[in-house]
């Protein structure tokens, strides 16, 4: 029997896929640095893109951030949430390639590594149904660009859907070098869509400049292509 070239899922990334709150995160970091007089630069704070959050505590603490693990992370993730109820910037063409994800029937996730406190403030915003769950940083042991978090979200949808999931099947939109790492380690067909950090093409990885003008057809080819290299 041949395989079956249908996509099942779509994962989506969040900080810098589904939203542009990378410069929100940038602005809590520096304003969390400066209070122990340190220099925060977009450079240093670009080169955390994408990683568990934890990790990036540790390496503001290592630059001189004198709190705990969970003090760093509160006070990011409270300066965060302020600035994303005052304003959400949408990728462009996210919300629409959601929709359509949405109206085609084909179940989308949520998987970032930003907190459950974040997440949901932004998927809150969405229609209900767009996202079956979210994958969110405390669900999981080891953050990206372990494949962790994509695992548990193929696991949890077949839950969800009362089926096995074929990673070569579900395709996940990242935008850093963790994300797309997780991604591509997990086995899902992966679609990079950089924002703040470039990321530069490679094997195993579909580019795309923008999600502003793709559809659901896009993402199912996609797909088709990884079935039918595998066959």
């Amino acid at each position: 029997m041949a395989p079956n070239p249908a996509l099942q899922a779509v994962f989506w990334d969040m900080d810098g896929t589904l939203v542009d709150t990378e410069p929100y995160w940038f602005a809590a970091e520096k304003e969390l640095m400066a209070r122990f007089g340190v220099s925060w630069s977009d450079e240093q704070a670009m080169a955390l893109v994408g990683n568990a959050l934890p990790d990036s505590a540790r390496a503001l603490q290592a630059a001189g951030a004198e709190l705990g693990i969970r003090e760093i992370l509160d006070g990011m993730l409270d300066s965060v949430v302020r600035s994303v109820q005052q304003e959400i910037p949408w990728r462009p063409g996210a919300r629409e390639l959601l929709a359509e994800l949405y109206a085609a029937e084909i179940p989308c996730a949520m998987v970032t590594m930003s907190e459950a406190l974040l997440a949901h403030v932004i998927a809150d915003q969405l229609p209900e149904g767009t996202f079956r769950f979210l994958v969110t940083g405390e669900m999981v042991s080891l953050g990206k660009p372990d494949p962790e978090p994509y695992l548990l979200a193929a696991k949890l949808m077949g839950e969800e859907l009362g089926t096995s999931m074929d990673l070569d099947r579900i395709v996940a939109v990242e935008d850093s070098l963790p994300g797309v790492a997780s991604a591509k380690a997990s086995g899902a067909v992966t679609l990079a869509v950089p924002n703040a950090v470039e990321v530069p093409q490679q094997p195993g990885i579909t580019r795309w400049e923008t999600l502003d003008g793709h559809t659901v057809e896009d993402l199912q080819a996609l797909v088709a292509e990884r079935v039918s290299a595998s066959a």
